[in-house]
């Protein structure tokens, strides 16, 4: 405070008014470590961010051990079902679907086993499932549609065929003790399969999840509403079965629980609302800074407005708008949303688990990106930084023109090759395709799978797919990868001579610098560092403000 009462005793006051905002501006872009050595200001948005980033994490680990055992028992329960259900299952799917038979005999024996295995469900199982009951208790049925073609005559040998498209449904409903005397021909004889379309056997089934107790967490319980398929719809001779299983999960109504468990979870919501408290430490210091920003960016255009009689320029003004700032913010309010969703998981009052895992996955990504920040403030690392801001804008414009050739690419795949290579079936899957292409992946296996019956099909396939591959791998990815070569030799050429100055930057250079405060003697030779200040401290130079 005496050297700054000394620097301005002697000047005027328009000449204070700049050396103040000199100093403010110069203090703003400094790093957290030159902050503390210049006026002792202990980084505390460096350390919420460090302290920050080991509970976001610790958090993530531990609801994502407890999310692997949900998805581990959704995925065993469906396995548990197609094996008890589907008869011949031989544990793996054929393409898409289950399992495919061939025969009416076949056909209905699938029926049958069904039916019958649903009626000795608590005989099978070994699993914690049982029948799904309503709100009265009573069991929920079984039901069987069918739907088939409401009119139709079909004779092949004489290619005739009359077909009245409208499709009909019938249900049946059956409870389990009835399903043992089920075994009607009547039903059957109203199978004409050149009618019939699919027939789907839907069921509730109830279970619980006692594996998360092994991690002294309260179990889960779960409704699974099971759709087993016999689709007809292509009338080829193959009839596919499918088993599909949506699984919600809910707090179970009536539950008794001893030993670890349930201290362990509120242990848990204790941990959870610490994280929530220091996100919101986090997103006031931050959303703090950026107010004071604006301001001294006001400052400073007011400054410019006066003296130079013109505007500050869109590069200055991108100087103080600090965009890590608002990442962390950002991923502050979207840990705040998983942390409560996390929260209410535990309570069993949500069972969201796919909409809190984005949430805390998403916020452990942009918080673990923001530490690129800190690095930033050391040349050597922010090179990476500077290299990829850079090169952004050029590689995005590239990007968009690429993408056009990818698009034509991807569309044209799709509708010349979807009958007859499986990679290329769907536009998501052609796109994936072309991606894995592009990257060197199964290149082979790509050419081999196509199917040769078609000699025009396959020739055109050869000249699409080696055009691709010679376009995209050899012109427009060494293209891709110049543009960011380009880059970051230019960055590096800054770095050694200097990077282009500003106003802003010219504005500074006639910045003296801070008085240390230093609380050692003159003869030591080191001064002493702190425990957030163990950053050596640069001389000023153009290139030391440009940061991000």
């Amino acid at each position: 405070k005496l050297a700054a009462f000394v620097r301005f005793s002697a000047l005027t006051p328009e000449v204070i008014r700049e050396e103040r905002l000199r100093d403010d501006l110069k203090y703003y872009f400094m790093s957290p470590c030159e902050k503390y050595r210049a006026r002792r200001h202990i980084p505390w948005k460096m350390g919420v961010q460090i302290l920050k980033i080991v509970m976001i994490t610790t958090q993530l680990v531990l609801f994502g051990l407890n999310n692997q055992l949900v998805v581990s028992y959704k995925e065993e329960n469906t396995m548990a079902l197609k094996n008890l259900f589907i008869k011949g299952y031989s544990g793996v799917d054929e393409d898409d679907f289950s399992i495919a038979v061939y025969t009416q005999r076949d056909v209905y024996d699938s029926l049958f086993y069904v039916l019958d295995q649903y009626s000795q469900l608590g005989e099978l199982s070994v699993g914690a499932i049982s029948y799904a009951e309503d709100e009265d208790g009573l069991l929920l049925p079984l039901t069987v549609c069918k739907e088939y073609y409401k009119r139709g005559s079909l004779k092949p040998s004489d290619e005739a065929y009359d077909i009245d498209a409208q499709l009909e449904t019938r249900m049946f409903f059956f409870l389990t003790f009835l399903i043992v005397n089920f075994k009607l021909p009547s039903f059957f004889n109203i199978l004409l399969f050149f009618r019939l379309v699919n027939i789907k056997v839907t069921f509730n089934l109830k279970g619980i999840n006692l594996q998360t107790v092994r991690s002294r967490e309260l179990p889960d319980c779960y409704s699974f509403y099971v759709m087993i398929t016999f689709d007809n719809e292509s009338h080829s001779g193959k009839v596919k079965l499918y088993l599909d299983i949506d699984a919600e999960s809910s707090a179970c109504r009536d539950w008794k629980i001893s030993g670890t468990a349930q201290k362990n979870t509120h242990y848990l919501l204790v941990f959870d609302g610490f994280v929530i408290l220091v996100c919101i430490i986090s997103t006031t210091l931050c959303t703090r800074s950026i107010i004071l920003a604006v301001r001294l960016l006001q400052r400073f255009s007011q400054f410019f407005q006066e003296h130079f009689d013109r505007k500050v320029c869109e590069d200055d003004q991108k100087e103080f708008l600090n965009g890590w700032y608002v990442l962390v913010i950002v991923s502050d309010v979207l840990t705040i949303i998983g942390s409560i969703l996390k929260m209410e998981i535990q309570a069993k009052s949500l069972t969201s688990y796919d909409v809190c895992s984005i949430f805390l996955g998403t916020s452990t990504l942009l918080v673990w990106v923001g530490v690129i920040r800190y690095l930033g403030y050391f040349q050597k690392y922010n090179v990476l930084i500077l290299t990829m801001k850079a090169a952004f804008p050029k590689v995005l414009r590239f990007c968009c023109c690429a993408g056009m050739i990818y698009l034509g690419y991807t569309f044209c795949g799709w509708i010349v090759l979807g009958p007859y290579h499986e990679k290329f079936e769907g536009l998501s899957r052609v796109a994936e395709c072309l991606f894995s292409l592009l990257n060197g992946d199964d290149m082979f296996t790509t050419f081999a799978q196509l199917k040769d019956k078609n000699i025009l099909v396959w020739l055109f396939s050869r000249a699409y797919l080696y055009s691709f591959i010679s376009l995209f791998i050899y012109m427009v990815l060494s293209l891709f990868i110049a543009l960011i070569t380009d880059s970051y030799e230019t960055i590096k050429k800054y770095q050694s001579d200097g990077f282009p100055l500003t106003d802003l930057q010219k504005f500074l250079r006639e910045h003296k610098d801070f008085p240390v405060v230093d609380d050692f003697s003159e003869k030591d030779v080191e001064p002493k560092c702190s425990t957030f200040c163990c950053c050596k401290r640069y001389d000023s130079s153009p290139s030391d403000l440009i940061k991000l």
